[in-house]
């Protein structure tokens, strides 16, 4: 292992410079940024918070689909949460979630949130659980979170608060799946949503004579062939035309051909996928973009996204998570009137299944959790409201209310969002531990998932990195098992 260490140190020495020269205010793999934040400081504009409550006759509704849930008396009513964001409206600017107005309903239920920081979750969470505090849960839409948050002793399985069994859980049990390590859960899933979509202004398409990439989509052509053609036709820098933009864009296009870095082994550990010829397929993808001058060049800006490029009409794609459009419009940062904004998955092969990166979200249930059935509980009244007709109706309506969505994007981010609960895709480097993320999914421009797209030869990167890559991983399996079985 020590010589392993060794390989891979001198590895990142010949990149580092690069790495440094290109971090700027660069988001992370995953999505969050490089600085702390909290739910009041996600953007330096400011909203007023909603305060609105459910509407005439939406009362009566909800009634009617809690009756589904369980007729149970919680004794402890409170739910400790621990995260760098406020599951309550009081904070976030946003409307109460309908899954909330159900615990707090249902089971006078009340979720506590003990505030962090994105930088210092992990050093927080520890503190808590070593000191007993009694937390529950822990945001679950995190990859980084698991198989580390096992073999640290942060996290315990869930099998005995749920009944995978049952009409409920039923709904998100092929999701519960993706984070079931030697035969246990280890998150309490409410649903799966897209880590990623690809927004685009639908005038600068028609301006520029092309399909539009959602009716595409519709008639099953949106894929790569049809992705890179528009880029193709489109970017011309001396014009001051650019193509695809995002810091998401090396992992969204990665993910979408089916086949993480780093991803479960049929044993329910952690394997390396880092030759499979599918990812090989992805990179080689990316590296055709880049040496067809796709992608933006940040470095002429500072290193940073110019997603503002896209409502002038000077920029065609951009990569990013969801959040960037579920706020009030005057928070965007795409400079896209709501009128033309559109939004479509991030293509797939055309040879393959549309798979999508997956946000699964719900709860990593904390070591020591002073109300693991409040947190059971909890997960419940969050699924059955986002699969049950009438509570999605209410989610929809606060969609449109909070974000000034139509009801034409409100329907296709289900569609999206679909696709990923059909054909998810999560990568486990980040849990595995910093040092395989910064080799993998998570180093700088020129290092694993991120070389191809900055136009180095996938197969030679690849030479160097799979067997030590290999050796760290196994390790990791090895300790992953063991925490298990000690459990």
């Amino acid at each position: 292992m020590k010589n392993t260490k060794k390989i891979l140190a001198g590895i990142m020495a010949l990149t580092m410079t690069a790495a440094l020269t290109a971090c700027g205010d660069k988001g992370t793999a995953d999505g969050g940024t490089s600085e702390d934040t909290t739910a009041t400081t996600t953007t330096a504009k400011t909203v007023a918070i909603n305060e609105e409550g459910l509407k005439e006759g939406e009362e009566e509704a909800l009634a009617g689909v809690m009756d589904q849930l369980q007729d149970v008396e919680l004794e402890n009513k409170t739910v400790k949460w621990l995260a760098h964001y406020d599951l309550n409206p009081s904070t976030t600017g946003a409307s109460k979630s309908v899954g909330l107005e159900m615990f707090e309903k249902k089971y006078g239920g009340k979720i506590e949130w003990i505030p962090t920081t994105w930088g210092s979750r992990y050093d927080d969470l520890s503190t808590q659980v070593l000191g007993g505090n009694g937390v529950d849960i822990f945001p679950g839409d995190d990859t980084a979170n698991f198989p580390k948050g096992i073999i640290s002793g942060m996290f315990q399985p869930v099998d005995d608060y749920i009944d995978i069994n049952s009409a409920i859980w039923q709904n998100v049990a092929a999701a519960m799946d993706l984070y079931k390590f030697g035969g246990k859960h280890y998150e309490l899933v409410t649903n799966v949503t897209a880590e990623a979509i690809v927004i685009y202004d639908k005038s600068t398409i028609e301006a520029q004579g092309f399909d539009d990439p959602w009716e595409l989509y519709e008639k099953g052509e949106w894929n790569w062939d049809t992705f890179k053609s528009m880029l193709y036709d489109f970017v011309d820098p001396d014009s001051s035309q650019y193509g695809l933009d995002g810091y998401w864009n090396e992992k969204a296009l990665l993910m979408s051909a089916g086949v993480p870095m780093i991803g479960l082994s049929a044993d329910g550990g952690v394997q390396s996928n880092i030759n499979d010829p599918t990812l090989e397929k992805a990179m080689n993808f990316q590296y055709e973009l880049n040496q067809n001058g796709c992608k933006f060049p940040k470095e002429q800006f500072s290193w940073n996204e110019q997603p503002q490029m896209l409502g002038e009409g000077s920029e065609l794609f951009y990569i990013v998570g969801p959040y960037c459009v579920q706020a009030d419009p005057a928070t965007w940062t795409v400079g896209i009137d709501p009128e033309n904004l559109g939004i479509v998955p991030v293509p797939s092969p055309a040879d393959s299944d549309p798979y999508q990166g997956a946000k699964v979200n719900g709860f990593a249930l904390c070591k020591g959790s002073a109300n693991p059935q409040g947190a059971a509980l909890f997960a419940e009244c969050n699924i059955l409201g986002s699969v049950d007709p009438e509570a999605v109706a209410i989610s929809d309506r606060k969609s449109m209310d909070d974000y000034q969505w139509s009801q034409e994007i409100v329907d296709k981010m289900k569609a999206i969002n679909d696709l990923a609960n059909q054909y998810p895709v999560v990568d486990f480097a980040a849990g595995c531990s910093t040092e395989i993320a910064s080799y993998t999914t998570d180093g700088g421009d020129q290092m694993g998932m991120r070389a191809a797209f900055d136009g180095t030869d996938w197969a030679t990167m690849r030479e160097t990195l799979a067997d030590p890559i290999a050796m760290l991983v196994d390790e990791v399996d090895q300790n992953l098992k063991a925490a298990i079985d000690a459990q």
